[in-house]
């Protein structure tokens, strides 16, 4: 059988490079490649990517060996009717390792067609890191190797560039662009980069949504038999998908995904739609992945169709995060309604372990600002989402890849590790100010809460632990 590549798939369109995209991982290429993909077909950006490898290990080798080609197979519910479709994607041009070839990667600051910049390096991508510096080649994080690019394009005197982070932290746009001007300060580059900086780039923060389980590994050799081609990329996603960008409204000329017909919304006020998604999508996955795989669940679909661990992110969602939202009721029950319709997909094998990945920092963004809001707005700790705090402390302290593998950053892995066997453990890690940005042993009531509901785990199992959270009373608005 034929592997995907340029002498299998005839009479490509092939455009020049009008985006850089940090990271080469499936949600990207079934997100944002995909959309250029479809402008492309419609004759309405005629441009291509070239992908950045993010870490040290990465699939810029792998994507080379099939010309940067790959299949985006979509599996789902849309309007009410069911979709499976696959699209060869031929929207990236190349990719560069900027560990093996740095000066590939600076050369891309001298490319007048290159506008935008993509990234998603997950919610532990956008963060300052002490020690990077302007001559390392490369400096380790992305803001940092951002940084780096953005000054070498300003030292050839060419325009900015519009930047869109995908990471889904607050105010995404924002935080990266304070982190490079941290970094611009302390390298000393310049009050006149600086300037260039603020007048010549425009960073827009923006809100992602589209479910991508990834490589669907079970069914791949079925699928190579069906299609006629080997590929694997695979990257399978569903066909929903939402990408509110909060930018100038000239963007929708210069980026035209709306054109193509697809559901991008250019705002100046994210923040509601971020809320809304973040807050009743992310947050139970997040559950999920602390609590449903200590037993064995490995999908998200597995989850919905368990009785116990079902009626634990149904509570979750509308007793504990939806009278925590500032959004109105019957939008934010159908939405969530509609949320759950797509956790069902029976097409969608969406591995909790995937979800899984840096779960500190996705409970520190998806989980923590509900869990407080709630206790503020109710003075009562939501016990559902204390319950998968305890979860993932039992996961990241025991460390063990037979029941959950905790897949974080080696420093945050090592911070829980320390102190599992201690007295104190619970406490130990919830005043660790690094690891959540506060400390948590101040909100009132939720260090006995995590260490009741991380004994349970221990002594009777996680299923007990859910039952029992299940069986707490609390009003829910449906």
């Amino acid at each position: 059988m034929k592997k995907l590549s340029y002498s299998y798939v005839k009479d490509l369109q092939r455009y020049p490079t009008k985006a850089i995209q940090f990271g080469e991982g499936n949600f990207l290429r079934a997100f944002v490649d995909w959309q250029i993909e479809q402008m492309n077909k419609r004759g309405l950006f005629q441009g291509g990517v070239t992908i950045v490898q993010s870490l040290p290990r990465g699939r810029v080798g792998q994507l080379a060996g099939q010309d940067f080609l790959f299949t985006v197979m979509l599996e789902g519910m849309q309007n009410g009717k069911a979709v499976q479709s696959h699209e060869i994607i031929s929207s990236v041009n190349s990719g560069i390792n900027p560990y093996e070839d740095y000066d590939a990667y600076l050369q891309l600051a001298h490319d007048d067609n290159i506008r935008f910049i993509f990234s998603n390096t997950t919610e532990a991508g956008i963060v300052y890191r002490e020690g990077d510096a302007l001559t390392d080649r490369p400096p380790v994080s992305f803001p940092a190797k951002l940084t780096a690019l953005l000054y070498e394009r300003y030292k050839a005197g060419k325009k900015g560039f519009y930047i869109i982070p995908c990471e889904l932290i607050e105010n995404n746009g924002k935080a990266l662009k304070e982190i490079v001007h941290r970094y611009a300060d302390e390298w000393k580059l310049g009050e006149d980069f600086s300037s260039w900086l603020e007048s010549e780039n425009t960073f827009c923060s923006s809100l992602v949504d589209r479910i991508v389980p990834g490589y669907p590994k079970e069914r791949a050799e079925k699928l190579w038999e069906e299609w006629g081609y080997e590929d694997t990329l695979i990257a399978k996603a569903e066909p929903f998908l939402i990408w509110v960008i909060e930018g100038p409204k000239e963007l929708e000329e210069e980026l035209p995904l709306k054109k193509a017909g697809l559901n991008v919304v250019v705002t100046d006020h994210l923040k509601p739609y971020r809320d809304r998604k973040v807050y009743l999508l992310n947050a139970p996955h997040t559950t999920m992945a602390c609590l449903a795989r200590l037993v064995g669940i490995k999908t998200v679909g597995g989850v919905m169709e368990d009785p116990d661990f079902y009626r634990l992110i149904d509570r979750e969602m509308f007793a504990e995060i939806i009278p925590s939202l500032d959004l109105p009721k019957e939008e934010l029950t159908s939405y969530a309604a509609g949320i759950q319709e797509r956790f069902r997909n029976p097409y969608m094998e969406h591995q909790l372990d995937a979800i899984a990945l840096n779960s500190v920092s996705k409970f520190k963004a998806r989980l923590l600002p509900i869990l407080a809001e709630h206790v503020k707005r109710f003075h009562k700790i939501p016990s559902r989402i204390a319950l998968a705090l305890s979860g993932l402390l039992k996961i990241y302290g025991e460390q063990n890849p037979a029941s959950a593998k905790a897949i974080d950053l080696p420093d945050v892995l090592k911070e829980f590790s320390m102190t599992y066997h201690s007295d104190r453990y619970v406490w130990d890690i919830l005043s660790n100010e690094t690891l959540w940005g506060m400390d948590l042993t101040k909100i009132d009531g939720l260090p006995a809460q995590v260490e009741k509901g991380l004994q349970l785990i221990e002594k009777e199992g996680v299923r007990r632990a859910v039952q029992q959270a299940n069986e707490e009373a609390l009003p829910i608005e449906k």
